[in-house]
């Protein structure tokens, strides 16, 4: 073979590859063109269809919202404009999830059945209506290595305008001196009768002005009213007075308060009492949860 054809053949090679790998690039630029775009309403309107029915609502909010109104170490790690969802848990939930997932499945592990049935909720919803969608899940009970909260549930749950979180700064004449005291979410249609279960982050979902921040409606605006708020969540909290501060539309049911004031510990054994069975591995123990942030429970 002659130096010069060697040199045509070779040239004739490399050309037709770059074409290919032209064609290639192309052709996947296209594909991922023609994927449709995933928006804020999409993810609303996917995850609403799916958890409402379950006793489950979301609110969608911006990454960034969140981050700044926490000390760095706290921040999530995401681009500000990254769309987050938080999903709080009302009192149908309990009839409507978590009563059906007893009797589907036996509850098993370390974990508590509340929190199995949650995660069971929300994992088969992100897996059935985003399944092409990379979506982080953290759950209010999860801990960092360094023992922090994955998120803090309560200033989530503010930020994303569904619940307002009553702290000790809301106070303008602060009556308790040294006492540590917990702040606590009042929710306008449900009062204190509700759960911050979840955290979704959507890592490649990112939004500008179509995604407005709106506050959280002032349900307990009266000092006096928010005074009597924090003393009822810290200091008597297990009558669940603190729930009832305003009206509400629902409020859990006389076996959920049972099941809610039963000691983890105990609470296989009566759900063994109203008939659900449990796996071989069911000794219930309650992580520690955001309590740095939750308060008593």
């Amino acid at each position: 073979m002659s130096a010069a054809y060697r040199r045509f053949k070779e040239g004739f090679w490399e050309l037709k590859c770059n074409v290919f790998s032209k064609n290639n690039i192309s052709q996947n630029y296209m594909e991922s063109m023609a994927k449709p775009r995933v928006t804020v309403e999409d993810i609303e309107k996917g995850l609403s269809e799916f958890l409402m029915p379950l006793g489950f609502e979301v609110y969608p909010f911006k990454v960034g919202w969140y981050n700044a109104v926490l000390i760095p170490t706290l921040h999530l790690s995401y681009p500000d404009h990254t769309v987050a969802v938080v999903v709080l848990s009302t009192p149908k939930m309990f009839e409507q999830a978590f009563k059906p997932f007893l009797k589907r499945e036996s509850f098993k592990g370390l974990n508590d059945p509340i929190d199995q049935c949650v995660a069971d909720c929300i994992s088969t919803c992100v897996s059935q209506c985003f399944p092409d969608q990379p979506v982080d899940i953290s759950y209010d009970y999860e801990m960092l290595p360094s023992r922090k909260p994955k998120f803090l549930a309560q200033t989530a749950a503010h930020v994303a305008g569904a619940a307002y979180y009553y702290q000790r700064t809301d106070i303008t004449n602060d009556p308790w001196g040294e006492k540590k005291m917990f702040g606590v979410c009042i929710h306008p249609r449900l009062g204190g009768w509700f759960a911050i279960r979840a955290l979704l982050v959507f890592p490649s979902v990112v939004v500008d002005e179509e995604l407005i921040q709106k506050p959280p409606p002032d349900c307990v605006p009266s000092q006096e009213d928010r005074v009597e708020l924090l003393e009822r969540f810290n200091f008597r909290w297990k009558d669940w007075s603190y729930r009832d501060i305003i009206p509400s539309v629902q409020c859990y049911s006389e076996e959920q308060k049972t099941y809610f004031s039963t000691p983890p510990d105990q609470r296989a054994m009566l759900l063994r009492q109203w008939g659900f069975s449990a796996g071989e591995k069911s000794g219930l123990q309650l992580p520690d949860g955001n309590k740095g942030e939750e308060g008593p429970r």
